[in-house]
């Protein structure tokens, strides 16, 4: 299968590219490098692979792109961490709303003009900003309080255009729903601004890097930032790859939504005092310290796993702490490079 990939180059579509390049896919990939800069990535010779630097809110040249591709993941976005998503409230709503409306344009008109089959939209767990209803099953989002945040509201919107597509011009999609995906490969963004946090300067991004960041540079006590009771699910971005790709392969998940996550959930303070562990062994007794938290922070997010085991076979297999087993060096790594 020919799969477009928009904004290959991100976090999450890094593993994404090398998840469906490993499983017999032709990929081509678009990304403008806006939020890291230029990067260059394992699979750049891959002879299955096409990388365009360009804007996907270029309509004309997304057609182009998708000319010939059997499926597209409208993986691009502005996204970031906690910090991001506060100072640009405003952007990621416009910025968003043009970009997805740019790449249905090009799916609408390769549906009805070329080959193309499905538009797979990745949206978020912060759809369910405001549920009560813990494990959060599909179709919630539509039964809660729509979410208080801009980037929750406009990955809404998404999944709002999935439906118009569908219902005007019949256009089938998946709408993805990951949650707190962790791995390598998160740096710092290029518009991200240091701040302090305890006695470490750090761009205040998501709280696997932002932990094992303080860790390992030291700080004694931790910051951490609200009570530390927050419930996350961090699903290592490797299971969320295959969690697409199943969504593409798939024909069970066409016209369906999938929550795409580790059924395991741990606490901020779980996770810290595992982080800590994992640097210092029983050589330094765990000491924490909580800040006042940002105003979205979200403060349980547990999703029902149900369906995509039901209908794709998908459960992720990578345990959190497996993961900051590849984390933590790979941060280390950064902070000597002076990449993070």
């Amino acid at each position: 299968m020919k799969i477009l990939v928009t904004g290959s180059a991100g976090f999450v579509g890094g593993y994404l590219v090398e998840e469906l390049l490993n499983n017999g896919h032709e990929v081509v990939g678009i990304d403008n490098f806006s939020k890291y800069g230029e990067l260059s990535k394992s699979y750049d010779n891959n002879p299955n692979y096409r990388f365009v630097q360009g804007d996907v809110k270029d309509t004309e040249l997304l057609k182009d792109l998708i000319s010939d591709c059997d499926q597209v993941v409208a993986g691009a976005a502005m996204i970031g961490g906690i910090s991001y998503f506060h100072k640009f409230a405003y952007d990621l709503l416009a910025e968003n709303e043009r970009i997805i409306a740019s790449t249905f344009d090009a799916a609408i008109w390769a549906f009805r003009n070329k080959k193309l089959k499905k538009i797979n939209v990745l949206s978020s767990s912060m759809v369910f900003e405001n549920t009560s209803i813990f494990p959060t099953p599909e179709g919630e989002e539509r039964r809660c309080p729509p979410p208080s945040s801009t980037y929750g509201f406009q990955k809404l919107a998404c999944e709002y255009f999935a439906q118009g597509a569908w219902e005007q011009y019949r256009l089938p999609y998946t709408i993805i729903r990951p949650f707190n995906c962790i791995g390598i490969g998160e740096r710092r963004a290029l518009s991200d601004e240091s701040i302090m946090s305890g006695n470490v300067k750090l761009a205040m991004s998501h709280v696997v890097p932002d932990l094992v960041q303080k860790v390992l540079k030291g700080q004694d006590p931790l910051h951490i930032l609200g009570s530390g009771n927050q419930l996350r699910h961090y699903t290592y971005g490797g299971d969320l790859a295959r969690g697409i790709r199943y969504c593409i392969e798939n024909e069970n998940a066409i016209n369906e939504d999938f929550n795409i996550s580790t059924s395991k959930a741990h606490t901020v303070l779980e996770l810290a005092q595992i982080i800590w562990k994992k640097v210092y062994g029983d050589s330094k007794p765990f000491r924490y310290v909580s800040d006042e938290p940002f105003p979205y922070d979200v403060q349980k997010r547990s999703p029902d796993v149900s369906k995509a085991k039901r209908l794709l076979n998908f459960e992720a297999k990578v345990t959190l702490e497996d993961a900051l087993d590849e984390i933590i060096p790979w941060i280390k790594k950064q902070i000597e490079l002076g990449k993070i």
